[in-house]
């Protein structure tokens, strides 16, 4: 059981259904595409808690 179904199983179940729509229909909608396992993956990474605003070494903040 994963993490987010102990924690809210109605975002879990919405997000399952959600992945076999996209698996089962062909979507017409251009800038729909469907994102690789890999990119999903790296996108649940901790690096989702980091926020970088600008450049690097010219951020506008410390």
């Amino acid at each position: 059981m994963s993490f987010l179904q102990q924690t809210d199983s109605e975002v879990f179940s919405i997000i399952e259904n959600e992945l076999k729509r996209q698996s089962e229909h062909l979507e017409m909608i251009a800038s729909e595409n469907f994102t690789s396992p890999a990119v999903m993956e790296a996108m649940g990474s901790v690096f989702t808690n980091k926020y970088a605003e600008g450049y690097p070494y010219k951020r506008y903040y410390g």
